[in-house]
């Protein structure tokens, strides 16, 4: 059977057509605000959308994906299929031809040594890779020539674009990184912060969770662009004081991740500065249970470790019970309007992958509390659940957005009429995604019972997505808290399920088998709660042109073609 692999079609040339600049640099500054600061320009040490961001507009991936989905080339000269040869009659391989002449902003030569030290790097079992998923299945990648990558699977790949492809999996410096392999990977700060690129900008200076500061990339291979000669990055803040700033002070020219309602949205656009722009991919906003223990008893590098299960969550019946007392469909009234929609999926898009999962849209308090009577969990003299001693009492964290305070204090009051405590806790973004080894307040260490964000996957393909629940990469102290597996899930039957993913070929069998792997974080063992599929909203300053937000890549997936219009 030979398989339709994406290329590009009509409308993605369209997306893809030339952009006109007068000369590189001749646009002057362009100011971004990232309310969520970023803590590293390394998106293989952190899995925030922050620093994928941030890092996007330096480090460039094979291939990348457009606001359509559909996948086009950035290092690479050409996407590989059957039809060109690129991807082999077995799906055992796929090999990737290098565009020719890109050079990195020091000037050196970009080659396929380059790619295949990068898939050391993120592959180093020691080294806590957080973009580990993207490589699942990989056997080996090796340079046939200098400007042509093999990239091998242990077993055949019906989708083959995953390593290297899109903004969460680029391709660093070899000469840079090549001494910071394994546990010496979040100790290279000065490569870490300052990575040197092939895309259209390079740092020249990095404040952790502050500013970053950059300049057009002397060395891009388009001459004429980028068309701002700098950029400057500035973090911190809030949601609101960053829309605000683009939409009505007109201090930057764009602002990342207008979390707001929608009346606060429409308030500010009135002022005629700018335009709030949305794009659905696959981003939901979720509560993530832990199904460890965080209590502050256990000894630090013991909390939220698997050699602990947690104390009640481990009841699937008071997991079961937290999703069916919440109200999706109001708190997407309250938080995004028309920018979102009640979901009980994980994998909400594309349709093949997206389960037919509706039994948590319609919030059930009375049937929650039954549930829990039946488990044994009685209520108290406080109105609170026990059983054997054990009360229903959770510390609930996330970062810190007005939407996600709402949604806290509205869940916090559902989970107390069915007799559960609910403590809530918020964390400075910057820190919260930050993805310190060190720090108490990340959400892959996830000191607390349950935890709210949303993250999404890049490309068409879930298939790395889902295999982020394997019971392999759960973060703890022998990965750098950099696991993937927040919730801390393992069912041996789920990686069964992953590892047969790769043998699949037929598009419909891969699409239903995604589906079965979504249920069982969801409808099966609640070990994941989703809430709201919502779109990739930011603001975006009318003197700016060429801006296409992509609900499938980084948001500055073709910040290279960026201008400053007439005001």
């Amino acid at each position: 059977m030979r398989l339709k692999f994406l290329m590009l079609g009509a409308a993605s040339a369209a997306l893809m057509a030339p952009v006109a600049h007068a000369e590189r640099g001749s646009d002057g500054q362009l100011n971004i605000i990232m309310w969520q600061a970023p803590s590293t320009m390394n998106i293989y040490l952190s899995g925030g959308t922050k620093e994928l961001i941030a890092s996007s507009a330096v480090l460039e991936p094979l291939a990348g994906s457009m606001p359509d989905g559909t996948l086009f080339p950035r290092l690479a000269s050409e996407i590989p299929t059957l039809e060109n040869g690129g991807i082999a009659e077995d799906l055992k391989s796929v090999t990737w031809k290098l565009r020719e002449g890109v050079k990195w902003s020091d000037g050196t030569p970009f080659t396929a040594d380059d790619v295949v030290f990068s898939a050391q790097y993120c592959m180093d079992p020691t080294g806590g890779c957080a973009q580990l998923a993207k490589f699942e299945g990989v056997e080996k990648v090796e340079a046939v020539d200098p400007l042509t990558v093999k990239i091998s699977f242990a077993a055949p790949q019906p989708d083959p674009y995953s390593a290297f492809v899109g903004s969460q999996a680029p391709v660093i410096q070899k000469a840079q990184f090549e001494a910071c392999i394994g546990e010496k990977a979040p100790t290279c700060t000065e490569q870490n912060f300052g990575p040197i690129g092939t895309g259209p900008f390079k740092v020249t200076s990095f404040k952790t969770n502050d500013v970053i500061t950059f300049e057009a990339n002397p060395e891009y291979r388009d001459a004429s662009k980028p068309a701002f000669a700098s950029l400057t990055m500035k973090g911190g803040g809030d949601a609101a004081a960053a829309a605000r700033s683009v939409l009505e002070t007109g201090e930057f020219d764009y602002a990342w991740n207008t979390q707001l309602a929608p009346d606060v949205i429409s308030g500010m656009e009135a002022a005629g500065k700018g335009k709030v722009q949305a794009a659905f991919g696959s981003l939901v906003e979720r509560i993530h249970v832990n199904l460890t223990n965080a209590s502050s008893d256990l000894p630090e590098g013991e909390r939220s470790t698997t050699a602990h299960p947690h104390p009640f969550l481990t009841d699937i019946a008071v997991r079961k019970a937290l999703s069916m007392a919440i109200d999706r469909a109001l708190l997407v009234e309250i938080g995004y309007g028309p920018a979102g929609q009640p979901t009980c999926n994980y994998v909400p898009a594309p349709a093949a992958w997206a389960s037919d999962n509706t039994d948590c849209l319609q919030q059930d308090i009375e049937g929650a509390k039954k549930l829990l009577d039946e488990a044994g969990w009685t209520v108290g003299g406080d109105g609170i659940r026990e059983k054997d001693g054990q009360r229903l009492s959770l510390l609930y964290q996330t970062s810190v957005n007005a939407v996600r305070q709402d949604f806290q204090a509205l869940i916090k009051q559902w989970w107390q009429e069915i007799g559960v405590e609910t403590e809530l806790k918020t964390v400075d973004a910057s820190v919260f995604f930050g993805g310190d080894a060190g720090s108490p307040d990340t959400f892959q260490k996830f000191y607390a019972d349950v935890e709210m964000y949303a993250n999404n996957f890049e490309g068409g393909n879930p298939a790395p997505y889902l295999a982020k629940f394997t019971c392999d990469k759960a973060p703890g102290p022998d990965n750098q808290w950099q696991g993937e597996n927040v919730s801390r899930y393992c069912d041996p039957e789920f990686d069964k399920l992953v590892a047969q993913m790769a043998t699949i070929v037929d598009p419909a069998e891969r699409g239903k088998l995604g589906q079965k792997l979504n249920e069982m974080l969801t409808k099966e063992s609640y070990a994941i709660i989703p809430l709201v599929y919502r779109g990739t909203a930011s603001a975006v300053s009318n003197t700016l042109g060429n801006v296409q937000i992509n609900g499938w890549d980084s948001e500055l997936w073709n910040v290279a073609d960026w201008t400053r219009t007439a005001q």
